[in-house]
């Protein structure tokens, strides 16, 4: 049922107040075409959970709440499961389902906020695990031609947060379902990344599962991320830039104490919390919005908070640490 003038705040975990002109929920491939097709949805907004979208101004076009549902195993042998999921799908919800099935792959990416439709648009990542390391394919609808296609690995170009939904084919298709490719056997957990393996070991863990691997992530998430429902936010609002080598070893020469994680070869991943913890903005707030006080890379809106506000806050911490440190950051989140 298309809505008009919908209130929005729901429908994005930062809580902005803004409304869309037009509104609608679909459930199916034969619904999304059907409202493509409609004047009112012309370059429609595609919300899924709402976790990586900013509304700076209230949308002139309409939006689309994607609810297609359902998980499957559509193909198994001994060692693997094909499972396909619908885009509407909460992204947790589906890794513990797999968790319950005992199909791993994605457990360290527990409690990653959003839907699985924005998966593959983000490639999203986190603890040494990215989605491009388990998924298969995807099928959207081209809004052009109005008509279903299918990407594979390949095809969709993955890169750092980064793939070719959100370069050539942006704003051009709307993902429908994704398949992945979990594992039934013999999965090398990941466990060095992060404080996963201390506090695995504090545990007592000493031969993980991936559950054991899935309630440390939890954990580590629930202590140092503030839940959207409690203290509006889209997670980490930055990239972890990707510097040179080169670049790298003359800003150790300032910043002996700079971390790093490897990259693509002559690379290095700076992480963007302590580029922002370094700058003074750990824990800052201007009026309504600011950086959490437990986790640097968090904007957050403390209640009234305007998307202007937010992006203007936001700039202020770039310009900062590019002052500083001669490092751009980019946001993850998608400003609208």
């Amino acid at each position: 049922m298309i809505q008009k003038d919908v209130l929005l705040t729901s429908f994005n975990s930062f809580g902005v107040a803004v409304k869309a002109p037009w509104f609608v929920a679909v459930d199916s491939e034969k619904s999304l075409i059907s409202i493509l097709k409609d004047s009112r949805f012309e370059n429609a907004w595609v919300l899924g959970g709402g976790t990586n979208t900013l509304f700076v101004d209230p949308p002139k076009r309409g939006i689309i709440k994607m609810n297609i549902s359902g998980i499957e195993i559509v193909e198994e042998d001994a060692q693997t499961a094909l499972v396909k999921v619908g885009a509407g799908v909460d992204w947790h919800h589906l890794v513990l389902w797999a968790l319950e099935h005992n199909l791993s792959g994605i457990e360290n990416l527990a409690l990653i906020p959003g839907q699985v439709g924005a998966a593959p648009i983000q490639n999203i990542g986190a603890y040494g695990v990215e989605l491009k390391d388990v998924f298969h394919s995807c099928r959207f609808v081209n809004r052009d031609s109005l008509e279903l296609e299918s990407y594979d690995t390949d095809q969709c170009q993955f890169g750092y947060r980064d793939s070719v939904f959100k370069n050539a084919l942006k704003n051009k298709v709307v993902i429908s379902y994704v398949w992945l490719r979990l594992v039934k056997n013999g999965h090398s957990l990941k466990t060095g990344y992060g404080a996963i393996e201390s506090l695995l070991d504090s545990w007592g863990c000493k031969n993980p599962s991936a559950h054991d691997v899935a309630r440390a992530v939890i954990h580590i998430r629930q202590t140092k991320l503030p839940d959207p429902k409690e203290l509006g936010n889209a997670g980490s609002f930055f990239k972890n830039p990707i510097i040179s080598i080169d670049m790298y070893k003359k800003l150790l020469d300032v910043h002996p104490d700079m971390p790093s994680y490897p990259a693509s070869e002559g690379f290095c991943k700076i992480p963007a919390a302590w580029l922002i913890e370094q700058a003074g903005f750990k824990g800052k707030r201007l009026g309504d919005v600011g950086m959490h006080d437990q986790h640097a890379l968090v904007l957050v809106n403390y209640g009234s908070g305007t998307g202007k506000e937010l992006v203007a806050f936001s700039q202020k911490v770039q310009k900062k640490v590019l002052d500083l440190f001669g490092i751009h950051l980019t946001p993850e989140v998608n400003i609208l």
